[in-house]
């Protein structure tokens, strides 16, 4: 009999952890390492310590299986100018010893460790979700930490994944450096009835304006309160996400939103009752300054929702022409299309038809392990 086939194996390191929704890079190791299990491959996936979100559910996993990924707990600090740098050492350094045909980073700030197992002849492929240095809530030691990390994965990495056709440029014209574009993958959902939100608050359906992120200021969420401020309307603002590494911004919004009895501040939400908020919005806003690829867009459309997006590249790239956009960073244009889709019930239902369709064939989760796959191989070449 022949010997049995050896299980290769890959190590993912840069994520806060999974099971999580803490941000979109999260949900990427989430999705694609459970669909390499499926495929036959080893993915360890190595947690941070240190970060809570809903409760004990993720504690209670250290150490342990989740959806066939094995889950490795690295100790760190809940620091943000040196929590990715502690955590990505600690993470590289035992990676070493996993006997891995390939490590996959992801984000620039961990990538600054890469080139530590590239010494040791182990392939390398990095996923840069997003030009992180450039988001405001970094101050100037920890930009230059990301962009030094951004370097490193340009200059050692095996292979660059970018999520959006503008950071592939960015990549060529900066470091001449040739990167594989794999956008993200979405689900098709199920509709959810407002049920959660009916009880908690007080929403029917129709009757409120979505945005879902995270509370941090490259998310633009500034501009959508300003714009609100100034439509007269019944329906309300909710506001879907929690706060990261930005107090500051947090408590601003907050502020806000108190000055207007129309906006809800939900907090982090997941699950039914992120699923009922998505199903039953008459608009998603995303007014982002800056994004990788958003899930949080790729969700909404998924739900069939309505869309109205700031008009960066990384946005438009994803809607093309299956939802509104208004210029970046200008309040005023932002509160003109929020005015003419709430007035123009047609234009809603032209836009929500044709969204659910159109994003759900064109980013597909499967397509995205079937390229990356394509890439670990090559790199073992």
């Amino acid at each position: 009999m022949g010997s049995r086939r050896r299980q290769k194996k890959i190590a993912m390191i840069g994520h806060k952890r999974i099971p999580s929704r803490e941000g979109g890079v999260e949900i990427v190791v989430d999705e694609l390492s459970a669909r390499l299990v499926a495929k036959g491959y080893q993915v360890d996936a190595y947690n941070r310590s240190g970060y809570h979100v809903s409760g004990k559910e993720f504690d209670e996993r250290r150490g342990k299986v989740y959806k066939g990924i094995r889950l490795i707990t690295i100790p760190t600090f809940n620091h943000k100018k040196l929590n990715a740098i502690v955590y990505s050492f600690l993470a590289t350094i035992r990676a070493l010893f996993g006997g891995y045909d390939v490590i996959h980073y992801h984000a620039e700030g961990p990538c600054i460790m890469l080139w530590i197992p590239k010494l040791f002849g182990i392939p390398i492929v990095a996923t840069i979700h997003g030009l992180d240095w450039q988001r405001s809530k970094w101050g100037n030691f920890a930009s230059k930490i990301l962009k030094l990390g951004e370097e490193t994965a340009a200059r050692y990495a095996d292979e660059v994944i970018v999520l959006s056709q503008n950071v592939q440029t960015y990549f060529e014209e900066t470091y001449q450096r040739k990167t594989v574009y794999i956008p993200n993958g979405i689900h098709r959902p199920k509709q959810s009835k407002p049920e959660i939100i009916q009880e908690k608050y007080g929403l029917q359906g129709d009757d409120y304006i979505l945005f879902v992120a995270r509370i941090v200021p490259e998310k633009g969420i500034h501009y959508l309160i300003r714009a609100f401020y100034g439509i007269r309307t019944d329906k309300k603002l909710v506001i879907a996400g929690g706060s990261s590494h930005s107090p500051e911004y947090r408590d601003q919004i907050r502020a806000m939103a108190a000055k207007d009895k129309r906006i809800i501040l939900t907090g982090f939400v997941q699950g039914k009752e992120l699923a009922e908020l998505y199903s039953n919005a008459a608009i998603f806003v995303l007014p982002s300054d800056i994004e990788g690829m958003a899930i949080s867009l790729l969700e909404a459309m998924s739900y069939g929702n309505c869309c109205l997006v700031s008009d960066i590249r990384e946005n438009t790239e994803v809607v093309m022409d299956q939802a509104e956009t208004f210029r970046k960073g200008d309040v005023e244009d932002l509160r003109k299309k929020l005015i003419e889709l709430l007035e123009n019930q047609s234009r809603r239902l032209a836009l929500k038809k044709g969204s659910r369709d159109y994003i759900c064939n064109r980013y597909n989760w499967d397509e995205v392990t079937a390229q990356t796959i394509l890439l670990y191989e090559k790199v073992k070449k």
